[in-house]
C-alpha cells in the first residue's frame, strides 16, 4: 500500500514521531475540514531524519506505506499548515553558532537562531523565540528563577503569556467607561436587588452573579443570572477584541492564570466585584414548583454585588444552616437559590445526561512556595453543583431564546455516541464490574442510569475518565443541536465572557437584538470559521492545563519511588498502559517492555493489549509500583507490583 494522506504530527521525546492521519488530500481534505475518512491506518511512524524539519502539531501531506504487516511508515512529508508561532528552549552552541535546544515534545532537533539575533545570550539561557522560516528569533528571555515548567507548558500549546503593549494600553483606556452613560440609554437598574457571587477565594475574574425573587402564591420563583458585560469594554473588531479572539480562552494553570483579556478588564472593570456598580447582561428565569422554566427574559443591566461568597462558606451554610462566611442579608438568597437548583436538578435528572469531572485529580499547592503538597480525586460540593445548575440553566435558556428568534450564533454541541462507542463502553464497564446493557443505542436517560451504578464508589474517578473518552468532547458549531452529555436539546456558552470568547460572541448577538437590531443575517462561513478556531484554542488550553497538572504530579511523586498503589487501566496506548491510581486520581504509565509475559500488541477494537498468555484491558484493576518520574514530560512511570525494578 502506498497512499497520499494528510495528517497531524505527534513528536515523541525519543526523537521519532507519528502521523495521525486525518484525511486524503485528493478527496478535498483540509486542516480541520477533512474531505473524507482515510482508508487504511490511523497512524504511521515517522523516522527521526524525516521528522527533523517539523514540529508537533504541524499538518502535513505524506506518503504512507506498509513497512511490515500491520505497521505503517510516513515519508515525503510536506508542510500544509503550522499553528505554532513560538518555541521554548535553552541556548546551546553548535559549531560556534547559537541554537535553541527545543522542548523535545515539540521538536526532535535544535533550531538555529537567525544570524546576529542571539549572539549576546549566554549558553543555558531560557528563551521564548519566534519561528522565522527554518530559524528562530528571541522574543523574550525568561527571568532567572521563573517556573520553567509553566513556560515550557505554555509554549508547547501556543499560549501567549504576555499581552502586546498596545493591547494593555487599550484595556486601560476602555476600563474607564462610565456607568452613568450606560444607565442613560435604558439599562435595567438592578443595584437594589440583593445579589451575590459564589466563587473560589482566589478567583479574580468574576463572570457571574446571582439573585432571586422568592416564590409567590403560585409557587414560581425568579432567578436572575447576571453576567459581566465584557462587550461594553471590548468593541468588536478593536485591538482588544482581536487579541481576545486569537487567544480564544483564558488558561488556568495550577499556580498561574493566563487571561484572555488584560487584568484592567478581566480582574477589574468587568469583574463583578462586591460593593461596586457593574455592567451586566441578565437572564431572568421563571421556575415553577416542578422545575420547569416557564419564561425567559434578557436585558442589559447594572448590578451591584452585595456579598462575595466562597464555595466553602456556601457549602457550610447548606449543610449546617449557618456560616460566618454568609452574611445575614445573603442567607435568604442562598436558601432560595438552593430551592431553584433543586427544582432544576429534578428536571435534569428526569431527562438524563451525566456529570463528568473536568480534571482527573486536584493538586494542592502551598500558599507561599506554590509547591505541590498533595494530590487527591476531585470532588465537587453541593455549592459547586448549585452554581453549575444555575449556569447550565442560563446557557440553555439563552440558546432556546436565540433559536426561537432565528438568530445566528455559536452553539455548543455534544454528539450522541456511535454504536461502536456504545459497545466499547459496555465492554469497559464490564471490566470495572459494572453491567451496562444499553440496548441498540445509548440515550441521555440510559447514560444517567448507568452513572447511578457507580456514583460515589471507589471506581468512580476511573470510570468517569473512561466514560469521558468514550463519549468524546463537546464542540462549538454554527448549527444548533443536541448536547448529549447534558441531555439538553439546545445549548451554548453565555455565562463566562471574561474567560471565553464564545460567550462574548453570544453576548453581542443578544445585545444587538435587545438594542433593536431584529434582523441579523448569518454569515455561515464566518461562524463556522470562528467555531473551528475556538475549538482549536479550547483544545490547546485544556492540553496546557493537563500538562501543567501532570508536571506537578510528577514533582510530587518523585519522593514516592518504590511505593505500591492500586489502580485501574483507563487507556491503551501504542507504548503501553495508562493507569489511574485509586488513592489520588492521578495517572501514570506502564511501558510495554515493563509488562511480564510479553510481547503484547495493542488491539484497538477491544481496547486491550493482547499477549500469548494474558491481556490487559481498559477497566481492569492492577496493582502497580512507582518506578520513576519525569517532571519535564509530566510522567509518572509505573511497573506492575512485584516486577523487577518495582523497588
Amino acid at each position: 500500500m502506498h497512499a497520499l494522506v494528510r495528517g497531524r504530527i505527534s513528536v515523541n521525546p525519543r526523537g521519532f514521531g507519528f502521523l495521525n492521519i486525518e484525511a486524503s488530500p485528493e478527496r478535498g481534505g483540509a486542516p480541520g475540514k477533512p474531505g473524507g475518512a482515510p482508508i487504511g491506518p490511523a497512524t504511521a511512524f515517522i523516522t527521526p531524519p524525516d521528522l527533523n524539519p517539523f514540529l508537533d502539531g504541524d499538518v502535513v501531506d505524506a506518503v504512507v506505506a506498509e513497512a511490515e504487516p500491520g505497521r505503517y511508515s510516513a515519508s515525503q512529508l510536506a508542510l500544509v499548515h503550522r499553528d505554532r508561532t513560538e518555541l521554548f528552549g535553552t541556548v546551546v552552541s553548535h559549531a560556534k553558532r547559537p541554537h535553541l535546544r527545543v522542548d523535545r515534545l515539540v521538536s526532535n532537533t535544535d533550531w538555529p537562531f537567525k544570524p546576529g539575533s542571539a549572539d549576546d545570550l549566554a549558553e543555558g539561557t531560557a528563551v521564548v523565540a519566534f519561528i522565522d522560516g527554518a530559524a528562530v528569533v528571541p522574543a523574550r528571555v525568561v527571568a532567572p528563577g521563573a517556573d520553567l515548567g509553566i513556560e515550557r507548558c505554555l509554549a508547547r500549546n501556543g499560549v501567549h503569556a504576555v499581552f502586546p503593549a498596545e493591547v494593555v494600553e487599550a484595556a486601560r483606556a476602555a476600563a474607564a467607561a462610565p456607568i452613568e452613560r450606560e444607565l442613560s440609554r435604558g439599562r435595567r437598574d438592578l443595584r437594589e436587588l440583593t445579589t451575590v457571587t459564589i466563587d473560589a477565594p482566589v478567583t479574580t475574574d468574576i463572570d457571574d452573579a446571582v439573585s432571586v425573587i422568592p416564590a409567590g402564591p403560585d409557587g414560581a420563583l425568579r432567578v436572575l443570572v447576571s453576567i459581566a458585560d465584557v462587550d461594553a469594554f471590548v468593541p468588536e473588531g478593536s485591538p482588544l477584541d482581536l487579541e481576545a479572539r486569537a487567544r480564544g480562552t483564558s488558561v488556568y494553570l495550577a499556580g498561574r492564570v493566563i487571561p484572555m483579556l488584560p487584568d484592567a478588564i478581566s480582574s477589574e472593570a468587568a469583574s463583578l466585584l462586591p460593593g461596586v456598580d457593574r455592567l451586566a447582561v441578565t437572564v431572568e428565569l421563571r421556575i415553577d414548583a416542578e422545575g420547569g422554566v416557564t419564561s425567559i427574559d434578557l436585558h442589559e443591566s447594572v448590578i451591584r454585588s452585595h456579598a462575595r461568597l466562597s464555595y466553602d462558606a456556601v457549602e457550610e451554610y447548606l449543610t449546617t444552616g449557618r456560616s460566618a462566611g454568609v452574611p445575614e442579608a445573603a442567607a435568604p438568597v442562598v436558601r432560595w437559590l438552593r430551592t431553584a437548583a433543586a427544582r432544576l436538578s429534578t428536571v435534569r435528572a428526569a431527562r438524563g445526561g451525566v456529570e463528568l469531572d473536568r480534571d482527573e485529580a486536584y493538586v494542592t499547592l502551598d500558599a507561599e512556595t506554590r509547591e505541590p503538597t498533595a494530590v487527591s480525586p476531585r470532588a465537587d460540593t453541593g455549592a459547586h453543583r448549585l452554581i453549575e445548575r444555575l449556569m447550565v440553566a442560563a446557557n440553555e435558556a439563552v440558546a432556546s431564546w436565540l433559536v426561537a428568534r432565528g438568530l445566528p450564533c455559536v452553539f455548543r454541541v455534544h454528539d450522541e455516541p456511535t454504536e461502536e462507542r456504545v459497545r466499547a463502553l459496555e465492554r469497559f464497564a464490564h471490566n470495572f464490574g459494572v453491567e451496562a446493557g444499553f440496548g441498540p443505542r445509548l440515550s441521555p436517560r440510559g447514560l444517567a442510569a448507568f452513572e447511578a451504578q457507580f456514583r460515589g464508589s471507589g471506581i468512580a474517578p476511573a470510570i468517569r475518565t473512561v466514560l469521558g473518552k468514550a463519549l468524546g468532547p463537546a464542540r462549538y458549531t454554527a448549527e444548533p443541536d443536541l448536547h448529549f452529555g447534558l441531555g439538553a436539546p439546545l445549548y451554548l456558552h453565555f455565562t463566562s465572557p471574561i474567560r471565553r470568547y464564545a460567550d462574548l460572541a453570544v453576548h453581542r448577538v443578544v445585545k444587538r437584538y435587545l438594542q433593536g437590531r431584529r434582523e441579523q443575517h448569518a454569515d455561515v462561513e464566518a461562524l463556522a470559521s470562528l467555531a473551528h478556531h475556538l475549538n482549536a484554542r479550547a483544545r490547546s488550553a485544556a492540553k496546557a492545563e493537563t500538562e501543567r497538572h501532570r508536571m506537578l504530579v510528577a514533582r510530587l511523586f518523585a519522593s514516592r519511588i518504590g511505593e505500591e498503589i492500586d489502580g485501574n487501566i483507563v487507556a491503551i496506548k501504542p507504548f503501553g498502559l495508562v493507569v489511574q491510581m485509586v488513592e489520588s486520581g492521578a495517572t501514570g504509565t506502564i511501558a510495554l517492555e515493563a509488562l511480564p509475559d510479553g510481547p503484547y500488541r495493542p488491539d484497538a477494537a477491544v481496547q486491550a493489549l493482547i499477549g500469548a498468555n494474558r491481556r490487559y484491558g481498559v477497566g481492569e484493576s492492577i496493582r502497580v509500583a512507582i518506578a520513576a518520574t519525569n517532571e519535564e514530560l509530566g510522567r509518572v512511570e509505573l511497573v506492575p507490583a512485584g516486577a523487577r525494578g518495582a523497588s
